[in-house]
């Protein structure tokens, strides 16, 4: 994939705290949508086999903690169109979030409602938010108390050293659209449903509409004009879902579970859906473009 290199990119969309200390500890709100694509899952792994707490805390930090300090200067400097995002990681990752929240913006629109943008925090070793402290063990995730979006960038490198992901840029847009998909749910009320574990539990269901959600956003990548009123994303191959497919297809419970917590695969703690789900709900969404088609509260099979 490419991004159109006279296309205007908007930093104000991510705050960059890294370099400023971060938080420490590892206690983050569970439910909700409150932790993305691995976290609920490494919070299974970790608290069945040692590590660090994760337990649920009501913890209201807001979204810097001591010590951190917001530094958009680098980011504004560096990341002003297409053509930067084409050569400099952090500023892909901004095209990608600007592409996915002007996609959703519209969306809301078209059905008569308002999307308020949310931000994605950048932070190295950890972080705290209100949804309390996390470190980056937990992976990419959504916290509903503050709106807004948390990942260390090194996550990347994870999928592909840890998970055994091939990763590329659609792999990791695909992971920051998972995230606004929950952010979409919250705006909705739809959180509020992803409760429990299991199978057929809401957590499980709420984790495979976001991915049904990325997989909307990934149609429409190449059509939502930004501000600027041109598209960002100039194709998406299929090389580039192909890759999606395949990180989804390693950070299903039924994946991580047997490969990462000693190869026993227990369904009664299933909270993000298995492999196979994954892939199948982001191809949903792909194929229709349709949020409406997203619906897996209403689905009898999860596939």
């Amino acid at each position: 994939m490419r991004f159109d290199e006279g296309a205007g990119l908007d930093t104000s969309e991510v705050e960059d705290l890294r370099g400023g200390g971060g938080g420490i500890g590892g206690r983050v709100a569970l439910g909700g949508g409150g932790l993305g694509v691995v976290g609920l899952v490494i919070y299974f792994l970790i608290s069945q086999f040692g590590g660090v707490s994760l337990n649920p805390s009501s913890g209201s930090l807001g979204g810097v903690g001591t010590g951190q300090q917001m530094d958009n200067t680098s980011l504004a400097q560096e990341c002003k169109t297409g053509a930067d995002a084409n050569r400099n990681h952090d500023c892909a990752i901004v095209g990608f979030i600007n592409s996915i929240q002007d996609y959703w913006g519209q969306e809301f629109q078209r059905s008569g409602s308002t999307y308020r943008k949310a931000v994605t925090n950048f932070f190295n070793g950890g972080v705290n938010t209100a949804c309390g402290s996390a470190t980056s063990d937990v992976g990419p995730f959504y916290c509903p108390g503050d709106s807004e979006v948390y990942i260390d960038l090194n996550f990347f490198n994870e999928l592909r050293s840890r998970f055994g992901a091939q990763g590329g840029p659609f792999a990791e847009a695909y992971v920051l659209a998972h995230e606004y998909g929950h952010h979409v749910q919250n705006l909705t009320g739809v959180s509020k449903k992803g409760t429990g574990s299991g199978p057929t539990s809401g957590s499980v269901r709420l984790e495979l509409q976001a991915d049904c959600y990325a997989g909307v956003w990934a149609n429409h990548a190449t059509t939502t004009p930004t501000e600027s009123g041109r598209p960002l994303i100039t194709d998406v191959t299929q090389a580039d879902i192909d890759s999606a497919l395949d990180t989804a297809s390693r950070i299903g419970d039924d994946y991580i579970q047997s490969k990462l917590g000693g190869g026993r695969v227990d369904e009664s703690k299933f909270s993000h859906g298995t492999s196979a789900q994954r892939k199948k709900w982001f191809t949903t969404g792909f194929e229709t473009g349709e949020p409406a088609r997203c619906d897996t509260f209403a689905a009898r099979s999860l596939g």
